[in-house]
Order: C-alpha cells, then structure tokens, then sequence
C-alpha cells in the first residue's frame, strides 16, 4: 500500500468545496453518475477511433447497489474506461483536476464535437464527502492488468494498492455518515437518478432486495420472501437531443407531459440546435393554459438547465426572463462547468449569449404563429398577452418584436389587434394612436371619454390589463406615431374646432365655479364637448399618474404617495352644469351640482369614493329640487 498527500490542502478545501459549490447534497449522486457516464463516453470513442479497441466487446452500463443497517454502503459502478494508479493521483489526488479536460487535450476539434463527453472527474467527485466518511474506487484501466483501490477518508491523504476487478471500469463505494444513510434506499436513489440523470445516455441499473410476504393459513405467520432485482431507472435517451426529423409530435407532447404534469399537449414547440463558437441545445413548451402560478411572486420556473445532458438546475430564475416564465423546457448547454452556481449563471458569459439567442428564438416563434395559425395565436394572446406587455418595460433589447406579439383591445374591431394593424387602419390626417386606461373592459368602452373620437370615427385602443398604466406610456411611439392616452388633459385638444373653443370661453366662468367648489378635490374643472350624454368625466394631467395607477403602486406597498388630484371635464350641453350657469347665485345648489359631477365621474372611472355618504346626500337634494 502506498500512502499519498493531497497535492493541494485537501483537508481545508474539501470543506470549501462541500458547502460552499453545492446547495443540496443529494447532487453528490448526479456527480458520481455523471463521472461514470464520463468514463463510458470515453471508452465508446476509443473504440471507434483506437485500432487497439476497435474488437473490444464491452456492455455500457452503469450500476448502483445499496447496503442498509448499521452500516449503510452506496455502490456506483460503471463498465468505462477505468483509471491506473497515475490517473488515481492525476484525478483524485488534486482538487479541481479534470480528467475529461486532460483527455479533450489529445482530441482534435471534430473530435471534441463527436465525442460528447460529459463531466469532470475532479471537483465533482469530491460531492461523495458530503455523505460519505470514506470513499473506496476501486477501478481498472482498459488494455491493462493490474487493478487498484483508491481510498480516503477526506482528511488530508490517500492511499493506492493492488486489488482484483475482472474488467475495465470502476466502482466507487461510500461508507455513508449519519447525513448519507438516507440515500441507501430504493426510494431516494430512484427518485434521485429520474430527477438529475434521467436522460444520461447509458442505462443505469438499480439492484435491490425486494421483500414480500406470502398470505399465511389460518394460524400461522407470513412468510417472508426475499428476491434481489435489479432495474433499469433511466430512460437513457436526451430527447432535445434528437434530429427534429427523427421526432413525431407524439414524442414532443410525450415528453413535455412527462415534465410538466400537464394532460393538455403544448400549445407551441420550439426546438433548437446551436452549432458554432457556442453549442447547446433547447426545447422549448408553451402550455396551452397557462401555468397556475404565473402571477405569483414566487412562481416555479419551468426550464431546466442541462450541462452535455446533466441536469443542472430547474430553480434558477435567471435562465430565462420574468415575463418568459411560462415556458416549460431544457436548455442543455455544451459548455458551462457542471459545478456552475446560481452566482455563476447570472454573471457568466457563455449563459447570457445562450439565454439572449433563446429568447429571440421563442418570439420569433411566436410572431411566426401569429402569422402561420390565427386559432392558435389567439389561444396565446387569450393566456399570455399580459406576461409580454411585462417584457416592454423589462426587455429593451426585444422591445420591437414585442410589439409585433402584443395585442390589445379596440373601439372599431372584434378581438384583439395588432399596433400595426391599427396602424393601417388609421385616417390620413391621424396625429396619433389613442388608447383609454384605468379599469375594465365595460368601463372603459362606456367612458364618455370615448365619445368624441367615435363621432369623428378615431379608433381607440381599450387597454384594461392593470399593468398597462405603466406598460403602455413606455412604448412612447410606434412607427414615429405617438401613442396618446385619451384620459389625460391634452389628449382630445387635436380634437377642438373653433366653435369647441368658442364654447370654452363661454362656460368658463362656470368652471371657475365648480372648481371653487371642489377645492381640494380636483386639480381643474375644463370644459369638454366631447361627452355625449355623459355631464362629466375625469382625466389626469399629462404629467400625473392616472388613478389606476395611483391604486396600483398602493397595492404595491407605496403608501406615502404625494395627494394626486384629477382633472374634472364638464359637458356644456348637459343641463346639470347649465344649472349652474342659471344659478349662479345658489352657492349650496352649485356645491351639491359640484359634487355629484365629480363623484359620478370617479365611479364611472371605478374609483372609490372618498365621501359615498356626501354624494348620495348631494345626489338625492338634486333630486327634489328637480
């Protein structure tokens, strides 16, 4: 027996490396397949391209047993290219020593591409510690005689001698601490290698003892039946790894149930192949309802991240953007480390590039479904135009292709439109494109703020997501043309003719009087001959938050809001405000006409009223007088 130091301070980085590289522990059995897989990845390549083991016959397998009672053991064998005793010092002497980037050295780049290598056997192998106090590989190298056994406690040293093993590869045995007895059961290993390793290409065996009991006759006890089984757990095919030729929808809906617990098949597939500078594969699902959690602030994330097909994580918010967040599917890249960190994703630079190529794939897709299947596009616009209007504040980069994707609500037409379908349908002497906020739907279409631009036949865009106070100002133009909210102060000037302001002048002084009623109430009483039949409305000023929003950023815990006031628009052909002109020496009269002119408006606008109890007192004063 020979006795090794670690080259590096072993005995204080293994801590490091324990808890600081892995935030779950149970990843120490991803690590040790993947290892495995490594080593069988490198075995197959060599008997494809080596003369020397071109004849070698070998099954590519991966095997784990277990051990139970006071001494629990956990096995992981694999039928690969196995270690002598310099790569025993070479990759498990040194932390962070890399077997497979020693062995892609002596590749040629086509090489690298085909061999399809996966793991490290340096860092990763370490994760053992975390459930194990001692660690045995024992282990032969193909094409040679001798076998060893590697073994350590993590404590600073090693040591290598000669052991028996009839065929090439390795088995790695942990001696399981308090922490690790949990993993030598049937359950956790199964649960565990169909989570992280499901779709490792080489089968992976689960041998157990599996206990029955036969029915006992009258009087007497059960027999128990003992019988070891041994099991295939994985799937052992990466489906996004396939040829798109190769695969039917079939396999694509099969595969997006099994991740995604849905009965329902995907309402869109996207899947991509990058080749090049970087490779990496996607598989993307939109779900055809979306998903239950979508606006909750802790929602699942859908996409896995698999590095050379070893699930990485599918808790990281950071693969793909917040408004993206219904997307189910993998991302398996071809060149991130297996140990990178949630720190790592967000900083690093090979997973931005993928992460940014993602998302112009999925709204390319998108936009292409808009214009390849209608029935389709809308089932998407019916579960997730709101997520995509959150991607025009937060996502500048795509800002013009989301613009292409979102849709909204019309004065003029069935359905959902497009801006640039809006566009098309605008007068030739159209200033800009006029939308309405601030509440639902039926409100919003019965505004009397709507009135004027039906009568001159000017669509308005009904925009009744309550995000869309914050979306929609930030769009700002589309195709040069300004995007006008009709419910503020400037929007309907373009509007006036000359016997509009004519009447202004007119009526001024019976503003004047109202909005000396409502001190405090109201920013400023304006004079609108574009109501209809409505005696009122309110707007904001060009420069304030609409009330909508006001309501939005309280429910979003900012309470201490400077006061906003509205703008109070009256209607000069409404009796009610030519009883103030008749009256204007009525100042009690005038004051219940000022009240009920500016609360009926903030209900018609479903806004809360600040005095309900005034108002209807003021209302129904209003009524006897009449």
């Amino acid at each position: 027996m020979e006795q090794f130091q670690f080259k590096t301070e072993v005995s204080q980085l293994l801590e490091l490396i324990i808890h600081s590289l892995y935030s779950h522990k149970e990843i120490f059995l991803r690590e040790l397949i993947s290892n495995a897989s490594d080593a069988l990845d490198k075995l197959n390549y060599l008997t494809l391209t080596d003369e020397k083991y071109k004849g070698l016959s070998y099954s590519p397998r991966i095997d784990i047993k277990f051990e139970e009672g006071d001494n629990p053991t956990l096995t992981i064998s694999d039928s690969g290219i196995g270690m002598n005793q310099d790569d025993l010092v070479a990759n498990l002497g040194t932390i962070a020593n890399s077997g497979t980037k020693n062995f892609l050295k002596n590749l040629s780049a086509e090489a690298k591409k085909d061999s399809n290598l996966i793991g490290q056997f340096g860092v990763g192998f370490y994760a053992c510690f975390m459930v194990a106090n001692k660690v045995e590989v024992t282990t032969k190298k193909v094409g040679e005689e001798e076998a060893y056994l590697w073994s350590s406690e993590g404590k600073g040293s090693f040591s290598i001698t000669k052991a028996q093993r009839e065929a090439c590869g390795t088995d790695i045995k942990l001696y399981l601490n308090e922490e690790g007895k949990e993993y030598a059961s049937r359950y956790q290993l199964e649960s565990l290698i169909k989570k992280y390793s499901d779709h490792i290409w080489a089968p992976i065996f689960l041998t157990y003892e599996d206990i029955s009991y036969e029915t006992p006759q009258e009087g007497k006890e059960a027999v128990k039946k003992s019988e070891i089984k041994t099991t295939q757990i994985n799937e052992a095919s990466a489906l996004w790894r396939v040829a798109k030729a190769d695969l039917k929808d079939e396999d694509y809906n099969n595969f997006y149930k099994g991740i995604s617990y849905d009965v329902n098949d995907p309402l869109l597939t996207i899947h991509t192949k990058a080749e090049g500078t970087l490779e990496y594969t996607t598989l993307f699902y939109i779900p055809e309802v979306a998903p239950i959690d979508m606006y909750y602030a802790d929602y699942k994330p859908g996409v896995k991240l698999y590095v050379k097909r070893v699930f990485i994580t599918d808790d990281n918010k950071e693969l793909m953007p917040p408004y993206l967040r219904f997307l189910k599917g993998v991302i398996d890249s071809e060149d991130l480390p297996l140990n990178v960190s949630r720190e790592i994703l967000q900083q690093n630079r090979v997973m931005s590039t993928i992460r940014n190529a993602s998302v112009k794939k999925v709204l390319s897709e998108i936009k292409k479904l808009s214009q390849t299947n209608q029935e389709r596009f809308e089932k998407f616009v019916s579960q997730y135009n709101r997520p995509m209007k959150e991607g025009l504040v937060s996502d500048y980069a795509n800002k013009d292709e989301l613009l292409e994707i979102v849709r909204f609500k019309s004065s003029e037409v069935e359905g959902y439109t497009s801006l640039s379908a809006y566009k098309e349908r605008m007068k030739s002497d159209q200033k800009a494109i006029y939308y309405i906020t601030g509440g639902k739907e039926d409100s919003l279409r019965n505004s009397p703020l709507l009135n004027g631009y039906k009568k001159r036949g000017l669509e308005v865009l009904i925009c009744d997501d309550d995000i869309d106070d914050f979306v929609i100002p930030t769009i700002g133009r589309f195709n040069d043309i300004e995007l006008k909210a009709v419910n503020r102060s400037d929007a309907a000037d373009e509007l006036k003719s000359d016997e509009d302001k004519k009447i202004e002048g007119d009526y001024a002084p019976v503003a004047a009087k109202i909005k000396e009623k409502l001190e405090g109430k109201v920013k400023d009483v304006t004079i609108s001959t574009n109501l209809g039949e409505a005696p009122s409305a309110v707007v904001a000023d060009e420069n304030d938050p609409t009330a909508q929003m006001q309501h939005m950023l309280k429910a979003m815990g900012q309470t201490n809001l400077p006061a906003v006031l509205p703008i109070l628009q009256i209607n000069p052909e409404h009796k009610l405000v030519n009883m103030v002109k008749e009256n204007e020496s009525d100042s009690d009269l005038i004051s219940d006409i000022a009240t009920v002119l500016l609360d009926q408006a903030l209900l018609i606008e479903s806004s809360t009223l600040e005095n309900p109890v005034a108002f209807v007192a003021a209302l129904n004063r209003l009524i006897v007088k009449g």
